[in-house]
């Protein structure tokens, strides 16, 4: 289900009318944990069943890393729900139940299928091909009930072992099963593809490796998200947790499922867990943001995206100055549109009474590539420097160390943004940033604080505006490159491109579409509320204005964002990662 959609508009107000009715903690989760489900599995139902599969791995993992035993009653209970999950998500076709827009009253047009009408639209669904299962579902649940019962069998002698060789045993095997979940779904036909190429080379052919392989929405962050619950167990930085409902909702939490901030269980299981105080203050603040999220997805980012498409998408070659533009679109396409998602989850959050992690931190006023990445993805930079490039050594084993674990951790980095060689070469180029920076300055890349929680006020400029001015300039124009390569739909495209850049400065034929009005205007409404942020140091410093001036602020995004709806919509980026 997608934030900026009318779906999700009825499905939060019914959630949330029925979320205020209920008083007690733990009546809220159970539903926001059910409606989490609803949320994710509006996409494809038939994807809930790796999620439970997942969530019940890590929940066992966690236990046997903490505690050291499965309680009876929690093996039963995951057990359950895995062969129940098999049942209900991938055993129907679920192919068979169709929605259509607008509504037609009346009864289903093919007699005998059977319809509802509902105020989204028309659902009609073919109970004879919903409940003839095929050969995959049946696989998948004989699978499944096979698994649980090794599972069943192998605990006794695995809750027997050695404390340390339990803990290494369960440490590896959540480790090894996320990757593979991820591996599969994500990498499988990546690899193949460019395995087949070579194959191809020399006179054979790959094509029969490939598999029609759907990729989950936010694997990559929930993934992520459960890996870091199962080192935090085992490294004792947090406790396991001891109820299967409270874990799957860790996992679940929809505003933030598909598409971050990953969250850590030391952040989100205290705000899980304690009584919510819903204050009007605190609803305010998460309106704005969501409001203002909403901004910046549909006016701007969707309306800049049919300029970078005319030109990252066209097959003809662009001019120098096509390049640029499109190049500087995207910049702040792909900004708004994740962004934008930060916000309406963190939005969502605060009306819930629970705070999320802060993502972005104002990135495009960035003077240096370390300060970059503790201002853009916040949550996915702090846990590849937790769980990748400390492990692996970080600066404390000399300097060539230090460059080679830069290196590897942005690579695998980009390669976790999607599976493509562009991806690769953004995450090589953002290591070879980090690296080259702080080989030409060492004094100031070791100055940088390792984390920013909030704003950071900035005084710099004030001492020397113009040096301080040209910094960023000069930074915002390495990570522009940066995203012509994320950007890019080939590594053939980035070589013509970079060619172009480099052979025909200056040359200024312009073939590129033009932003959207909602777009330029949104873009003006987004720098000057930015810059004031920056210069006052606060994310909220809007609050002391006086009321008719906030007034005016509120009126003057909601007329933006209701241009914004005259433009095409399109799926967040970050969903295919």
């Amino acid at each position: 289900m997608l934030f900026n959609s009318v779906d999700f508009l009825v499905f939060f107000a019914i959630f949330y009318a029925l979320y205020r009715l209920i008083t007690d903690v733990r009546s809220q989760n159970r539903l926001l944990l059910f409606s989490s489900y609803i949320f994710y599995g509006w996409w494809d139902v038939r994807f809930l069943y790796l999620v439970v599969l997942s969530t019940g791995l890590d929940f066992c993992c966690g236990l046997l890393l903490g505690p050291g035993r499965i309680p009876l009653r929690d093996r039963l209970a995951v057990s359950a729900c895995l062969i129940l999950a098999a049942v209900a998500f991938v055993l129907p076709r679920w192919g068979a139940i169709q929605f259509d827009r607008p509504a037609v009253v009346g009864p289903a047009s093919v007699p005998e299928l059977w319809g509802v009408s509902t105020p989204m639209g028309r659902a009609t669904v073919d109970f004879g091909q919903l409940l003839t299962p095929d050969q995959l579902g049946w696989s998948v649940l004989l699978g499944t009930i096979i698994a649980v019962a090794l599972a069943n069998a192998a605990y006794r002698p695995l809750a027997r072992m050695p404390e340390t060789a339990r803990r290494r045993f369960s440490l590896v095997m959540t480790v090894v099963s996320n990757l593979v979940f991820l591996g599969f779904f994500k990498y499988f036909n990546f690899f193949i593809d460019s395995a087949g190429r070579l194959v191809e080379a020399l006179g054979g052919s790959a094509s029969t490796w490939h598999l029609d392989i759907i990729l989950p929405a936010g694997i990559s962050f929930y993934t992520f998200q459960s890996l870091s619950y199962t080192i935090d167990v085992y490294y004792r930085r947090t406790e396991a947790v001891e109820r299967l409902e409270d874990y799957a909702l860790f996992v679940m939490f929809f505003p933030v499922l598909v598409a971050g901030p990953i969250e850590r269980a030391g952040h989100m299981m205290p705000k899980l867990m304690r009584p919510r105080v819903l204050t009007v203050d605190q609803t305010t603040r998460g309106l704005f943001l969501i409001l203002f999220g909403l901004m910046k997805k549909v006016a701007v980012a969707d309306g800049l995206a049919p300029a970078v498409n005319s030109v990252f998408n066209s097959t003809s070659t662009p001019s120098w100055a096509d390049i640029v533009l499109a190049t500087l679109y995207f910049t702040f396409q792909i900004y708004c549109d994740f962004s934008g998602y930060t916000d309406i989850a963190r939005g969502v959050g605060k009306v819930l009474g629970i705070d999320l992690l802060y993502n972005f931190n104002l990135p495009y006023v960035s003077r240096s590539p370390g300060e970059f990445w503790q201002r853009w993805h916040i949550s996915l930079s702090s846990w590849l420097r937790d769980y990748l490039y400390i492990p692996l050594g970080g600066n404390r084993r000399g300097v060539g160390r230090t460059y080679r674990n830069l290196m590897l951790t942005m690579i695998l980095g980009g390669l976790w943004h999607g599976a493509a060689w562009n991806y690769v070469l953004w995450g090589f180029y953002q290591g070879a940033l980090l690296c080259g920076y702080r080989l030409l300055a060492p004094g100031i890349a070791g100055s940088v604080p390792p984390t920013h929680t909030g704003p950071v006020p900035e005084d710099g400029w004030r001492r020397n505006p113009f040096t301080f001015g040209l910094s960023i300039a000069v930074f915002f124009a390495f990570t522009c490159y940066g995203w012509l390569l994320f950007r890019a739909s080939s590594l053939d495209q980035v070589v013509r491109y970079t060619g172009i850049l480099f052979r025909n400065v200056g040359q200024m034929g312009l073939s590129i579409g033009k932003p959207t009005l909602s777009a330029q205007a949104g873009l003006l409404v987004l720098l000057a509320f930015e810059g004031l942020e920056y210069l006052a140091g606060t994310r909220t410093f809007y609050r002391s204005w006086p009321r008719p001036v906030r007034g005016v602020l509120y009126a003057l995004i909601t007329i933006v964002l209701a241009m914004g709806f005259s433009n095409e919509a399109a799926q967040f980026i970050y969903f295919q990662f």
